[in-house]
C-alpha cells in the first residue's frame, strides 16, 4: 500500500513523482523528462533548481531561519524596503500564503470601516473568482463548488460581475455599508479572464469618490507574470493594498499583504501577527528573487513570450473543433473549449509528458516560467497542437 493514504484526501493527485528538476525540466523516478508549463501553479517563476536561489537558500540556512518576529530581521526589512518602492506603497505584512496575505487584506477593511464608523461592513468581490481556502478567502472567493460544505460561511461579502462598473456604482448608490473592493486583476482559478485596463481605472476612481479600500489581489499575477512588476500597473493605477506570494519565494513559503495611504496605517502592534512570516529564509530568497528578475529584466521577457505563446497556439489551433477561445495576459494563458476537459492534464502527462492544468471544468491553465526559452515557448505550442488534435478527434467525437 502507497504511503499516501496517509494523506488527507484534498487532492486529485496524478499518479507522477519527480525526483529533480531544472529550468522549465522535470523528472520523474523512471527518468522520464517532463516540460512544465504549469511552474508549480505560477509559483517556480524562476524554474526549477535556480543555481542561485539553490545557494541563496543554502547560506542562510547555515546561518540563521528563524528568530521570531519580536526582533528586527534585515532580509526582512530588505525585501519590505524593495517591494514598496517597486508597488508603490508604503508597508508590507509578511506571511506564509496567499490565502494568508487576502486575510490580511479583508482585515485592513474591517479595520478601515471601524475608523469610518461602520459596524457591519462589507466588501464588493468579483463572481467567478478565487482568493484562498481559509473561511474568510472562502468565503470571498466566487465559487459555490470551493464553498460546498463549509457553511456558515463569514459574512460581509456582496458579489458582483467581474469588468462591470455599473454593478458596483448601483451598490454605491444603494448601500452604505462598503469599506473595500477586493479583485484579481486576471481570474487565474476563475478560466484565466482578464479585466480590462479601463474597468481598473473606474474603479480607482468609485473608490475615492466613497472612500473605500481598492484591494487587488497579486497572488499569481504579480512578480512579472503578467509583462509587469504588477499587472494594475498596465491600468496606471495605485491600489491601497495588494497581496502576494506564490513566484516571491520560487517554492519558498512567503506571501504580503502591502499597502498604501491610511491603509498602510492601521494595523498596531498586537492586531496581526505570524509566527513563521518574514523568517530570514525567506525573505533571503525572496531579495534573490527580485534580484535576477530585475537583472534579466523577467517583466519585459514575460510580455514577449506571451505574445509568442499566445500567437503561436491561435495559428496551431485555428479551425480546430471545440476551441472557444484563447486568451490572456503574458506568460498567463487559457485555452477555453466549449466542453468540460478536466481529464485532459492527465492525457497532457500520458501522451506529450506535459504539465498542464485545467481550471473551472474547460480552460486549460498555461504559466510556464518566466525564464523559459523561446524553444520551450514553441515546444509548448508542438505539444499542445498534437495534444488538442488528438483529443477533439478521438475522444470528443
Amino acid at each position: 500500500m502507497s504511503t499516501s493514504c496517509y494523506l488527507m484526501p484534498t487532492y486529485q493527485r496524478h499518479p507522477l513523482r519527480f525526483t529533480h528538476g531544472r529550468g522549465m525540466r522535470l523528472w520523474d523516478v523512471q527518468g522520464n523528462e517532463y516540460l512544465d508549463a504549469i511552474a508549480g501553479v505560477a509559483v517556480t517563476n524562476l524554474g526549477h533548481a535556480h543555481p542561485e536561489i539553490a545557494e541563496a537558500i543554502s547560506d542562510q540556512a547555515m546561518r540563521l531561519l528563524h528568530t521570531s518576529n519580536l526582533f528586527e530581521i534585515e532580509w526582512q526589512e530588505n525585501l519590505a524596503q524593495r517591494l514598496c518602492e517597486l508597488a508603490g506603497m508604503e508597508s508590507v505584512f509578511f506571511c506564509n500564503s496567499g490565502a494568508e496575505a487576502n486575510e490580511t487584506a479583508i482585515k485592513l477593511a474591517r479595520l478601515h470601516a471601524r475608523v469610518r464608523g461602520v459596524a457591519l461592513p462589507s466588501i464588493v468581490v468579483m463572481e467567478n473568482s478565487f482568493h484562498g481556502r481559509t473561511l474568510a478567502t472562502l468565503s470571498a472567493t466566487g465559487s459555490a463548488a470551493v464553498q460546498e460544505g463549509f457553511s456558515p460561511l463569514v459574512e460581509g461579502f456582496v458579489r458582483v460581475p467581474a469588468n462591470d462598473i455599473e454593478a458596483i456604482g448601483k451598490l454605491a448608490a444603494a448601500r452604505d455599508d462598503i469599506v473595500a473592493v477586493l479583485l484579481e486583476t486576471v481570474q487565474g482559478e476563475g478560466g484565466v479572464r482578464v479585466v480590462s485596463s479601463d474597468y481598473l481605472r473606474a474603479l480607482r476612481a468609485l473608490c475615492d469618490e466613497n472612500g473605500w479600500l481598492m484591494m487587488i489581489d497579486e497572488i499569481q499575477t504579480g512578480l512579472g507574470r503578467t509583462g509587469a512588476w504588477f499587472d494594475y500597473q498596465r491600468a496606471s493605477v495605485r491600489p491601497d493594498v495588494v497581496t502576494l506570494a506564490k513566484g516571491l519565494g520560487n517554492g519558498i513559503p512567503i506571501g504580503a499583504c502591502l499597502a498604501g495611504g491610511a491603509a498602510a496605517r492601521l494595523f498596531t502592534p498586537g492586531r496581526h501577527g505570524s509566527t513563521f512570516g518574514g523568517n530570514p529564509l525567506a525573505c533571503r530568497v525572496g531579495c534573490k528573487v527580485l534580484d535576477i528578475t530585475e537583472r534579466d529584466a523577467l517583466p519585459q521577457r514575460a510580455s514577449e513570450l506571451g505574445q509568442r505563446l499566445i500567437d503561436g497556439l491561435r495559428r496551431s489551433l485555428d479551425g480546430l473543433p471545440g476551441i472557444r477561445e484563447i486568451r490572456g495576459q503574458a506568460l498567463m494563458v487559457g485555452i477555453e473549449l466549449d466542453h468540460l476537459c478536466d481529464h485532459l492534464a492527465a492525457f497532457a502527462i500520458e501522451r506529450e509528458r506535459l504539465l498542464i492544468n485545467v481550471t473551472r471544468g474547460r480552460t486549460i491553465r498555461l504559466l510556464p516560467a518566466l525564464v523559459a526559452s523561446e524553444r520551450d515557448i514553441d515546444e509548448i505550442i508542438e505539444r499542445m497542437s498534437r495534444l488538442l488534435s488528438w483529443y477533439v478527434r478521438s475522444v470528443q467525437i
